[in-house]
């Protein structure tokens, strides 16, 4: 009988992982190629502008490179903790060193959902002084893979 009762469980058991392990936007909160995290972006995107096509890297690029004015004075832009080129290695207030953010150089670095939501959600409200559009997001992406 306890047997039964552990197979009837089980299918409640995922889904209750799976929804606890889920973020807004029902993407799921693992480990995932970049191109799923992508991917997720783009059914937001999709969702707020019907007419979005496609991300893309120059608009990605054209954000990394900006110096928006709108964020914390003391990173005005990506590249003040970045450096001007994904494939460097760049440097925190603190010293502290950052890898970089080019796929080519960092192959791990846009394959957990949490983190790459973590870093977006401080990265743009220091750099923006907001949180970063589906749009940004995807293509910001779309640009470092492509380094």
């Amino acid at each position: 009988m306890s047997f039964l009762r552990t197979v009837s469980a089980r299918p409640l058991f995922i889904i209750a992982l799976a929804a606890a392990f889920t973020l807004p936007g029902g993407v799921l909160a693992s480990a995932a190629p970049p191109q799923e995290i992508i991917a997720g972006y783009a059914s937001e995107a999709k969702a707020r502008d019907k007419t979005f096509a496609a991300f893309s890297a120059d608009r990605g690029h054209a954000l990394f490179s900006s110096r928006p004015a709108t964020g914390k004075p003391d990173t005005p832009s990506c590249t003040s903790c970045h450096t001007s080129s994904p494939t460097g290695v760049g440097q925190t207030r603190a010293g502290k060193e950052i890898a970089p953010l080019a796929l080519s150089r960092s192959p791990d670095r846009y394959t957990d959902v949490e983190k790459v939501e973590k870093w977006f959600r401080r990265n743009c409200t220091s750099v923006l002084g907001r949180v970063c559009t589906a749009l940004e997001k995807g293509d910001f992406l779309t640009f470092m893979i492509s380094q």
